[in-house]
């Protein structure tokens, strides 16, 4: 186990945990740093690093980035993604800050920004989730406004090839698809989408974490299923003490295993960023065994020296890193099986 007097020992021969992550500070001192799931990150990550580089918070910035992949009507999140399997298109998110502080919202309908709604739960009521009716008209009283009824044309046309078989088959690392964009991403012909979540973390100027989570959840899902985007210490944690972690993929086998509090907690025993995202994922396996192979999950974190790693199940998840304006890179991640 790779404990605190292990640590110790490797600082003295001036290895630090960082070499274990594999990604190093891009230099001394709190260097703003973002990371965000999937390639649809390089343009969230774009929004977000307008707010670290002119040293805005964090939290601002994990707002601002998810805001714009849930404006893409043509991407897996927001109100132009595929519905529940009765039509209907909801929405969750969680944001959270430097100071414990959080907010989401689940089940949520014709609302564009999720994120937004979410923080305004954290900063204006005494509560940190707000689900369905209630959301929308907690939603209505801060001044957001209902979008129109109805889904996006991609959609419609998705859910109509559903219907004809109304099977609901999951299918890993659609969001990731060779000829997906962040403006077109892609569906199979049977209309199958999955896992469909953008997670961001971010470390700013003052040296404060802060993170955020939206989704529109599985396509074709059951009416009021809510997975684990919205729920603080399974798709979002952030210990501002530690680091920041989310999550992307199953999300009820996130929610089983309270994943990103789970990398979180590893990582406050000493392990790097990597090492804790493999360390849940390996918790991950054991748990689900021979059905492992069916889905797939992934983490992404983030510590206070602006280390970053990320570790999936299966091949296939990647994410973007920026810390400047020409430094905005999609990596691979590393897998189990």
């Amino acid at each position: 186990m790779f404990n605190r007097r292990k640590f110790l020992q490797l600082s003295s021969l001036g290895l630090t945990a960082a070499g274990f992550s594999g990604f190093r500070p891009k230099t001394a001192g709190n260097q703003p740093i973002v990371i965000s799931t999937w390639d649809a990150g390089i343009d969230a990550n774009k929004a977000a690093w307008k707010v670290l580089r002119n040293k805005g918070r964090a939290l601002d910035a994990v707002e601002q980035g998810v805001m714009v992949t849930e404006s893409s009507q043509g991407c897996c999140v927001g109100l132009g993604a595929n519905p529940d399997r009765d039509g209907y298109v909801t929405l969750d998110a969680s944001i959270m800050d430097e100071f414990a502080n959080c907010g989401a919202v689940a089940f949520l309908e014709r609302i564009k920004h999720p994120i937004q709604v979410a923080r305004k739960v954290m900063e204006n009521t005494p509560h940190v989730m707000l689900v369905g009716e209630g959301a929308q008209q907690f939603a209505l009283s801060q001044g957001f406004v209902l979008e129109k009824e109805g889904l996006s044309k991609d959609a419609e046309t998705e859910y109509k090839k559903w219907l004809e078989k109304s099977e609901y088959k999951p299918v890993i690392n659609i969001e990731n698809k060779k000829h997906q964009t962040a403006f077109a991403p892609a569906r199979l012909s049977d209309g199958s989408w999955n896992h469909d979540t953008i997670g961001m973390v971010a470390l700013d100027a003052a040296g404060n974490l802060s993170g955020s989570c939206t989704t529109s959840g599985q396509g074709f899902k059951m009416r009021g299923r809510v997975g684990d985007s919205p729920i603080i210490g399974a798709g979002l944690f952030v210990d501002n003490e530690v680091g920041a972690a989310v999550a992307t993929g199953q999300g009820e086998d996130v929610i089983r295993m309270g994943g990103t509090h789970t990398v979180i907690e590893l990582m406050r025993q000493g392990y790097a960023p990597g090492q804790a995202c493999k360390k849940a994922m390996e918790r991950l396996l054991k748990i689900k065994g021979s059905k492992a192979k069916e889905i797939q999950v992934a983490f992404i974190a983030l510590n206070k020296n602006g280390e970053h790693g990320a570790y999936c199940l299966q091949k296939g998840f990647n994410y973007a890193v920026c810390t400047g304006d020409d430094q905005n890179t999609l990596i691979e991640a590393k897998y189990l099986i």
